[in-house]
């Protein structure tokens, strides 16, 4: 495998795209597209938000210490693009983006979007100044969850609703599955565990080499028809 050397950059992707909605009082709400969020702590439930200084949300969220990560999906991906290259500044998102405000959690100001199948609100606890972006490291203080990616004993089942990611400069919903969380190490019988282990061409491969035999035409052996 050939590799280049580049300069230091950001090319951690995929990323998720998520739209964050934030407001002061009296003010219209705004909605700021973001890809550089992440998980930082279980216990307490912790969030971050990278933002540059010069974003009209920038200055909403630093002043009123709330905001709400929405997820979204691949009926909002239009939305998601448009909250992304617009400034809040001279346009209503929320109208523009045909979006609906609504309450999230204990916050004052800042509203979640009600289209979104997942609404995270946060109260910031920290900002660290690092360069080009400001990290905006958060406390989550409430979730709202569409009733519909629940199962009948209450589960969420959040991979069905289409989400969206981002990976360099292009938006993807999620693809097939592969495993799930510790199946590396989870006991299996060895027939179920040598098939999830195949690889695509591999069971393509060996499902036209079984048709050929079948008809007589695949090689001695047995082997892959190639």
């Amino acid at each position: 495998m050939a590799k280049q050397s580049w300069k230091p950059g950001n090319m951690l992707y995929p990323l998720p795209a998520v739209m964050v909605s934030c407001a002061r009082e009296g003010e219209r709400p705004n909605i700021i597209t973001v890809a550089w969020t992440g998980t930082v702590c279980t216990n307490p439930p912790m969030v971050s938000i990278s933002l540059r200084p010069g974003r009209y949300s920038y200055d909403i969220i630093r002043e009123t210490g709330e905001f709400v990560i929405n997820l979204t999906t691949e009926k909002l991906v239009w939305a998601t693009d448009y909250c992304g290259v617009r400034s809040g500044r001279q346009v209503d998102k929320f109208q523009e983006a045909g979006l609906t405000p609504e309450q999230v959690g204990e916050l004052m100001f800042a509203p979640g979007i009600l289209e979104s199948p997942v609404n995270i609100a946060c109260k910031v606890w920290r900002i660290e100044e690092l360069g080009s972006h400001h990290l905006f490291l958060a406390h989550v203080v409430g979730v709202r969850v569409d009733e519909k990616l629940l199962d009948k004993t209450g589960k969420l089942n959040l991979n069905k609703a289409g989400l969206l990611a981002y990976s360099h400069g292009e938006y993807f919903t999620l693809g097939q599955l592969w495993g799930s969380f510790g199946y590396s190490v989870r006991r299996e019988p060895k027939k179920a565990r040598e098939v999830a282990e195949k690889k695509p061409w591999e069971k393509s491969a060996a499902k036209t080499d079984k048709a050929r035999r079948k008809k007589g035409t695949g090689r001695a052996g047995g082997g892959p028809y190639r």
